[in-house]
């Protein structure tokens, strides 16, 4: 779609009716795009398929949650084919079932003998589902140990066969990983200790309670409505409550200016590029965790992109739309806003890519409109993207864009179900046995009601992104473009902020790392503890939170990622700060603060943040 036709389906709001959208820049006109914006990748068209093929694929989609079992058979099939012509690797696994077995039978009997017999098979690194004293006692510690040793077993029988692809390979292995974990004994009531304990101390009314959570659950889960517990936090009046105002709409975003609460300000404004995976206010939440909040109380002037929650007749809404509606737009917006001033600006995860992308072409264009560019877990090379590149390859994205193309968009659900399998433990089967099975409910927080809040991908841009930057690598590679043009992150000469999480299986830390190897400006780099999401909110006071930071100039040989997480220094407490002053670092002296919007350019205030967008389910 192009950036005329959207803007014709947007509402009453302050809109740029110039197909070539502008950013003065010391007092001069800029042009960022012709009167003709094409696709980036006019090559990667979604390609047609039989209407019949579509429909098939579409209905499946809704069982399958959207992951093709084309892909699994194929994956299955090669890691299959090639065990079955190596006997000798066949052999290896039969001597390695029978030790097995034997270290258990042997485990079993000296276990009765002795209680503090050594466990001879360890829980991978992360699995906390055995780690309490209960599942060392008998007949417990037989359950645990004899499923670890299986595990452990068929961890050795998925990988390391040669031959295999790479990507089937870590397909089969999490397959099998997946099928294991649904048999665990921690998910089998009469296996589990606690549960156990639990029933006998409650007489049985855990499972009656359980039982009624789940048809609680059930209930939600078919009419639609939000996790139990999320309708306490409300938009606007518990959460994403600092104050501020729409400044600017269109027909993919509304901007949000916030309100000073200092009396001066640093004069270069913020101007934060969330995904559009996610709502916003995860950087906005409660007032004791909002990063919003911290920012502008230290004097910073901060305008907040809400992307719309887009719906089927937004299908053909493009990845350069997003570039052009959601990056350009708003940057366009904030220098009118705020005139002859340049701007940081700060992305998170895809919303950092994307603010990479543009970063990338305004340097091509030598617009010098930007003062610094902060990463939130974003990546650029997507060799090495974690366990979400199990979902991604040609078959799965070919049966995605069928799954998509009936109803316009990916379903929030569809693609929860893909974050959740990665971390099935944390996410679906400690829920199992805590809500179900001890007939408990861990109480609701802002994040977990934010997660629930989840949002839909338009159909075009959905495959474009998938395509480009996840299973063909464009970005780093340089061959991705914008307008016809190949963009480099070799010209970014912006100072680079970058924020990694030690537990990301979004976007792992070492991935996020390699902005160092793709752009030639002096680079600084945070490794916090967290995960995804848990590691950015991360506010100063949170308990046992640490980070490590380094900062190299353009002239530094290059370290790699392993080298330096031995090496970078540890730093107690929440990351803010350190970024905050890094900001202050390339900011001029604090000034009064600017108006709220400028109507006079026609940027008027539209209503009060958290604004509309972001309340679209």
């Amino acid at each position: 779609m192009t950036k005329q036709k959207a803007m014709k389906k947007g509402s009453n709001s302050n809109q740029v009716t110039d197909d070539k959208a502008q950013i003065s820049s010391n007092g001069e006109s800029q042009v960022f795009s012709g009167p003709h914006r094409p696709l980036p990748h006019e090559a990667i068209e979604v390609q047609d398929a039989h209407p019949l093929d579509r429909i098939m694929h579409a209905w499946l989609g809704k069982i399958t949650s959207a992951i093709s079992p084309i892909s699994l058979a194929m994956a299955f099939f090669d890691w299959a084919s090639h065990l079955t012509v190596y006997p000798s690797h066949r052999e290896e696994l039969g001597r390695d079932a029978w030790q097995k077995l034997g270290l258990y039978y042997t485990y079993m009997f000296r276990s009765l003998m002795n209680r503090q017999t050594p466990p001879i098979a360890e829980p991978r690194s992360g699995d906390k589902r055995f780690l309490k004293d209960s599942w060392q006692h008998w007949p417990f510690n037989w359950y645990h140990q004899g499923f670890l040793l299986a595990e452990g077993w068929w961890n050795s029988a998925t990988k390391g066969i040669r031959g295999v692809s790479r990507h089937h390979e870590d397909v089969v292995n999490f397959t099998a990983r997946q099928i294991l974990d649904a048999y665990s004994p921690s998910i089998v009531p009469f296996m589990n200790p606690h549960v156990i304990e639990t029933t006998v101390e409650t007489g049985g009314m855990n499972l009656v309670r359980g039982a009624m959570n789940f048809m609680e659950d059930s209930t939600r889960l078919l009419n639609g409505s939000p996790q139990e517990g999320s309708e306490d936090f409300i938009l606007g009046e518990n959460i994403a409550v600092t104050p501020g105002k729409v400044v600017f709409r269109n027909k993919l975003i509304e901007l949000i200016q916030y309100e000073p609460q200092t009396e001066k300000v640093y004069p270069e404004p913020i101007l934060i590029i969330p995904a559009w995976i996610m709502k916003y206010y995860i950087l906005d939440l409660s007032p004791h965790n909002s990063l919003v909040k911290y920012l502008v109380e230290k004097g910073h002037t901060v305008f907040m992109i809400s992307w719309l929650n887009p719906g089927s007749e937004d299908r053909d809404l493009s990845f350069e739309d997003y570039l052009y509606l959601g990056v350009m737009d708003a940057l366009k917006a904030v220098r009118e806003i705020v005139p002859n001033q340049k701007v940081h600006t700060t992305g998170y995860c895809l919303g950092g890519t994307l603010q990479m992308i543009a970063t990338a072409y305004l340097a091509k264009k030598k617009y010098d409109v930007l003062k610094t560019t902060t990463n939130f877990a974003a990546q650029i090379d997507f060799e090495e993207a974690g366990e979400l590149m199990l979902f991604i390859d040609e078959t799965q994205l070919a049966y995605l864009e069928d799954t998509m193309w009936e109803q316009g968009y990916l379903d929030s659900y569809q693609m929860a179900g893909a974050f959740y399998l990665l971390r099935s433990n944390d996410l679906i089967w400690s829920r199992v046995v805590h809500d179900y099975h001890m007939g408990r409910r861990r109480p609701m927080i802002d994040l977990m009601a934010w997660n629930a809040d989840a949002t839909r991908m338009p159909f075009k841009m959905h495959s474009e992104y998938l395509r480009s930057l996840f299973l063909n690598n464009e970005l780093s590679e340089g061959r991705f473009m914008v307008n016809k043009e190949t963009i480099a992150l070799s010209d970014i000469r912006t100072p680079i902020f970058s924020v990694g999480t030690v537990k990301d299986h979004v976007a792992p830390w070492q991935s996020v790392y390699k902005i160092h190897h793709y752009t030639n400006t002096d680079n600084t780099f945070v490794l916090t503890t967290g995960g995804h999401n848990a590691g950015i909110v991360s506010e100063p006071g949170h308990p046992r939170r640490s980070y490590q930071v380094t900062t190299s100039d353009r002239s530094e040989p290059h370290v790699s990622a392993s080298s330096w997480i031995e090496t970078a220094p540890h730093k107690e407490g929440s990351w803010w700060p350190e970024w905050q002053k890094w900001l202050a670092k390339y900011s001029s002296a604090k000034v009064k603060p600017p108006q709220m919007g400028a109507p006079r350019k026609g940027f008027k205030v539209l209503g009060d943040a958290p604004g509309t967008y972001v309340m679209q389910k």
